[in-house]
């Protein structure tokens, strides 16, 4: 079974979640999830316009209330 973007946002945010201090780029996150480029791309633009990501300093993806928290 292939996983769809669905499928791949949902991992990404259940990881953010258990680990909300998480803070990574998006080479990072495609080397964690063994993601292609425009697979993260598409991932992490998602989360951005849903709130639930945002680029913090050097690149690098937040939860959205972390960085608001701080």
């Amino acid at each position: 079974m292939t996983a769809t973007l669905e499928d791949w946002i949902q991992l990404v945010k259940a990881e953010y979640l258990e680990l909300p201090g998480l803070n990574l780029t998006k080479r990072q996150m495609q080397r964690l999830w063994d993601i292609d480029r425009t697979t993260c791309d598409e991932i992490v633009s998602a989360l951005e316009s849903a709130h639930f990501l945002t680029r913090a300093s050097h690149g690098t993806y937040v939860l959205a209330r972390m960085l608001h928290a701080v």
